[in-house]
């Protein structure tokens, strides 16, 4: 074959060869795009489940170089100090054939109903079901702590006036005290096979769940859980 033939074949072969690189790198690059968008919903999809409405979210921009990156493996993450809740961020990690990690913002949408005062609510005032009144929203637009089921706030105590028309929060409110500080409470011990009543003084207010330190007869102090009905729970 003379010498020209043979260099423009093997130049033809070359080229070949180039554009079957460019081509599978291309392909890659929209593989690892395609990927990483896949992650990231999979990733929102599941965690957003068990939010307290209908909830949406919308994925911002994706940076350029991790879309082109090559990546086998991808591990969504939520950064420490960020929540599912309205305008927030979450992690992704590559975790091969290279470690990286990037930042991406995420708008997560919540329509569900929310709790409203219907009037004033001043300190101290425990809430009636005539205090709320639901409202429908976009619930990540406003506190995580917004109350969204009346029994979060019927019965409760408020903590700080609150004016009429405000969405109500967890925050603002405190259960009601089981036990009362000076009350006389009934001590219930239990332990691995016993169980064992005793009377006491409570030291300090407590609601239910709270821990409340009680002085019983013989002037010794115990700590113990605090249960309606002015009881309290020790366990041993």
């Amino acid at each position: 074959m003379p010498i020209s033939k043979l260099v423009r074949h093997r130049a033809t072969r070359l080229a070949k060869s180039l554009l079957a690189l460019l081509l599978a790198a291309a392909s890659s690059g929209v593989s690892a795009q395609e990927s990483l968008s896949a992650a990231l919903d999979n990733y929102l999809r599941i965690q957003t489940q068990g939010l307290p409405g209908k909830a949406s979210y919308s994925i911002g921009r994706l940076d350029q170089h991790a879309q082109e990156a090559p990546c086998s493996a991808y591990e969504p993450f939520l950064p420490q100090g960020s929540r599912l809740w309205g305008r927030t961020t979450i992690g992704v990690r590559c975790l091969a054939p290279e470690t990286w990690t990037i930042y991406v913002p995420v708008q997560i949408r919540i329509s569900g109903s929310y709790l409203v005062t219907a009037r004033q609510l001043n300190r101290g005032q425990v809430i009636s079901a005539a205090d709320v009144f639901a409202q429908q929203g976009d619930l990540g637009s406003l506190p995580a702590s917004i109350v969204t089921d009346p029994a979060q706030a019927i019965g409760k105590t408020v903590k700080n006036g609150v004016a009429a028309g405000q969405p109500l929060r967890n925050d603002l409110l405190t259960a009601p005290l089981a036990v009362q500080q000076g009350q006389s409470v009934k001590l219930q011990s239990k332990g691995a096979g016993f169980s064992v009543s005793n009377e006491g003084k409570a030291l300090n207010n407590a609601s239910d769940g709270e821990i409340v330190r009680v002085s019983t007869a013989s002037g010794q102090v115990v700590s113990g859980v605090a249960r309606p009905g002015g009881i309290v729970e020790v366990s041993y």
